[in-house]
């Protein structure tokens, strides 16, 4: 019984327990089920506030567009532009009010800007106006200054008439006139004295949107400027500003203007006797072209050319049937050249050869196609066959062959700014044998004799005709003709001294090429009849370098021994250096001024004749910087700038500067050369503090195939100097400095090259690579304006 009790009990306990598990789960199972119907009530409610707001504010947005699309837009404001000029009398015009970036201009502009803005803010149209911008300074026969400038209202397009020229020009008049005394007509805008009678305000088109604006000067009388002006692409509008001496009037001769007829809408050249484009001050509108020449006469010492161009065509190409025979073809050129290349312009071309065995050979003169890698493409992009390809600028020729058939070249416009032309012409050739027997094919496409690989000239272009040639035999004592590397090499390598004569023999003037001893340009020896080859070479300075012959490299130079040598700063800073090759120009490297703001001339100083930081004899600020057009900035290629000073330095400083020489195009270096790098750059790679001593380092002129076997690629138009262990080296703060090289005893020191880049600082078996400067002394070169 006990156990049966027991039992019972256990059943029961077990059943109440059960029970009381079965009611828990179910009272948790109403509560949640209650819990979640309430948030679920809140997250719906919640949901519909959050959808209701956005709901809300989708329909306020959509009506305020459609209430700003149909009413509000008919009232927007809008800018209206007045071009306006008046005489400041009573100061003196200097030169420097000629040039927009001289600190002169600067500070006039802005003293003329404040005085103008007071008077106009203080106006009746003062909610409308917004600023003044001087634009020109000028001078005139009547003395003083001849101020132009523009004035920008931003007023409701409904209203705009509202901002009358006679409105705007009353407001000007009237502070003048309330100064007035004596019966002068010269009143007084806040202490600045102006000419009431020289006040001119016109409404007009504001210059936005000009592609280009340029500014020429006629410094004497009858002295002549040609202007060559082309044609562009859709859209162009184009400024030319003229100035004469005062008391002198210009005339302007068009000898031919090529256009289609128009209203003078769009097209069209309009001429001012302003610098600018005032209504007022137009002397001919011409909207159709000329074939006679004619001549125009303005009315004071300023014109103004405006040129128009409305939309055209991007597009270009042609389909074309080959004939047999590597004879020219055709012609193949840049959209609308030789103008630049419009962005956005497309061309394409199709080629058929007559026959499976002939290609198509593109010749370019300029330019060079080469297999697109992960960058984009700068200078065109180009799809030839289905295979893609970036076109890049180039100072020599090049051939582009294509072993087909059938062949079509797609070329598209890449850059958003205006490139280079460039020109080819295209002819068929055998794809078995693209160079005929006994012709060697370089690495530019370019056929040449094979004879002339190895010579020590560079008949490739490219200089693939040139490195890693085994060193010829000398044949100094047999009757063959000797190895072209030998002959009037400037060095003496046979015993009997054959090697080095007859190398002027019937020269009559001194051109690189045509005459066959290397290095004659100012080496101290009149070589040619007219002594050419002697003229044009600077002063001596031989006298500065007495003592060389006692210092190996590293060490610290002396006062007048690198007169060339220039220290670059920017805002302040060291940078850059440069060398001196004319009282006004500096010749330095490309990449110094690379990036956008390094561009900026304003914030560049030049400090010549110094030997430390902080004693140069002359300081200028730079007044315009010229970067090589080809220069790239990946592989450093071109890498060579002019900079000109806005003050020259004066003759009175030749002891302590003097430019260095440039060399010829056939300057050929060796290894028994003396050549020195110069600079007040790093002294190491690790080295945290710049020598305040000008430094100079003796390095030596490495072969190009050496330079090849430690850098690649390397151009023709870089060098490497160094020293095997790399102790003596260029670093940073040395770019675009000399590499200052003799090439002949006792001779004048040329420019050789400029520091442009290497494998870090002063490192074994890694010399420093050189821009050589004898390539750009090619006349085809933008260094030809010197």
């Amino acid at each position: 019984k006990l156990k049966q009790k027991v039992t019972e009990v256990s059943v029961e306990v077990a059943t109440v327990d059960a029970m009381l598990d079965k009611i828990c789960r179910k009272y948790n199972r109403r509560r949640r089920m209650k819990k979640l119907k309430k948030k679920l009530k809140l997250w719906k409610l919640q949901t519909l506030v959050i959808l209701s707001a956005v709901m809300v504010f989708v329909v306020v947005i959509i009506m305020w567009s459609l209430l700003w699309f149909f009413t509000f837009r008919k009232e927007s404001n809008s800018g209206v532009y007045f071009a306006g000029m008046f005489r400041v009398a009573s100061v003196e015009f200097i030169s420097e009010y000629r040039y927009a970036d001289s600190s002169e201009f600067v500070s006039m502009a802005n003293q003329i800007q404040h005085v103008v803005s007071r008077v106009y803010r203080s106006s009746s149209v003062s909610k409308l106006y917004k600023h003044t911008v001087i634009s020109d300074l000028s001078n005139n026969d009547q003395g003083g200054v001849l101020v132009h400038f523009w004035m920008i209202f931003v007023v409701p397009r409904l209203k705009t008439p509202t901002v009358c020229e006679e409105c705007v020009s009353a407001i000007l008049k009237d502070s003048v006139l309330t100064s007035l005394k004596n019966r002068s007509s010269v009143g007084f805008l806040l202490d600045l004295p102006v000419d009431i009678d020289s006040i001119l305000i016109n409404a007009c088109l504001y210059l936005t949107g000009s592609e280009c604006v340029d500014k020429l000067y006629a410094s004497l009388l009858d002295a002549k400027v040609p202007l060559n002006v082309f044609s562009s692409w859709g859209g162009l509008i184009c400024h030319i500003k003229l100035t004469s001496t005062p008391g002198s009037i210009l005339r302007l001769t068009v000898n031919s203007l090529d256009i289609e007829p128009s209203d003078c809408v769009y097209d069209g050249l309009t001429v001012y006797s302003a610098l600018l484009p005032m209504r007022t001050k137009v002397l001919l509108r011409m909207c159709e072209a000329v074939r006679v020449p004619f001549t125009l006469v303005s009315t004071s010492n300023v014109m103004l050319l405006s040129f128009r161009l409305s939309q055209g065509n991007k597009k270009c190409g042609s389909v074309t049937k080959m004939p047999e025979g590597p004879v020219v073809a055709g012609e193949l050129r840049s959209p609308f050249y030789p103008s630049l290349l419009p962005p956005g312009c497309s061309c394409t071309w199709r080629f058929q050869t007559p026959s499976n065995a002939l290609g198509v050979a593109v010749k370019f003169q300029n330019y060079m196609l080469s297999i697109k890698d992960l960058t984009p493409c700068e200078h065109g992009w180009w799809k030839v066959n289905e295979v893609i390809y970036c076109g890049s600028y180039v100072s020599h020729t090049t051939v582009f062959r294509v072993p087909e058939q059938s062949v079509e070249m797609v070329f598209l416009c890449s850059s958003r700014s205006a490139q280079q032309p460039y020109f080819a012409t295209y002819s068929s050739f055998n794809i078995s044998q693209p160079c005929v027997e006994g012709q060697f094919q370089c690495s530019t496409g370019l056929c040449v004799e094979k004879e002339r690989c190895c010579d020590g000239l560079d008949d490739c272009q490219d200089e693939s005709d040139e490195v890693f040639c085994s060193k010829p035999v000398k044949n100094c004592g047999s009757a063959s003709t000797l190895h072209p590397v030998y002959i009037c090499n400037g060095e003496k390598d046979c015993p009997n001294g054959r090697d080095e004569t007859n190398c002027t023999l019937g020269t009559t003037h001194f051109s690189g090429s045509c005459i066959l001893k290397r290095n004659a340009k100012c080496d101290g020896i009149p070589d040619c009849l007219d002594r050419s080859d002697e003229s044009d070479c600077g002063e001596s300075t031989k006298q500065h370098f007495l003592h060389l012959d006692r210092v190996v490299g590293g060490v610290n130079a002396v006062e007048g021994e690198w007169p060339w040598q220039v220290s670059l700063h920017f805002s302040g800073h060291l940078y850059c250096a440069a060398s001196v090759i004319t009282n006004e120009w500096l010749i330095s490297a490309a990449h110094c001024f690379s990036r956008e703001r390094l561009s900026d001339p304003r914030q560049w100083t030049a400090y010549l004749g110094m030997l430390t930081q902080g004693s140069a004899k002359h300081v200028a600020d730079i007044r315009r910087i010229v970067v090589h057009e080809y220069y790239n900035a990946r592989t450093f290629d071109y890498d060579v700038a002019l900079l000109q000073l806005k003050k020259a330095w004066p003759s009175g400083l030749t002891s302590y500067i003097q430019p260095v020489c440039l060399p010829s195009p056939s300057q050929a270096l060796t290894t028994n050369h003396r050549c020195w790098v110069t600079g007040w750059g790093y002294r190491s790679e690790q080295d945290k503090v710049l020598p305040t001593v000008l430094q100079k380092a003796e390095v030596s002129v490495l072969s190009q195939s050496e330079c090849k076997r430690a850098y690649d690629p390397v151009s023709p138009r870089m060098l490497c100097a160094g020293v095997p262990t790399g102790e003596q080296d260029a670093c940073r703060g040395d770019s675009g400095g000399p590499l200052s090289c003799r090439v002949s005893e006792g001779g004048r020191w040329f420019l050789t090259g400029i520091v442009s880049w290497g494998s870090g600082c002063g490192r074994p078996n890694f010399p420093g690579v050189y821009t050589r400067v004898c390539e750009y002394m090619i006349k085809s070169y933008p260094m030809s304006l010197l």
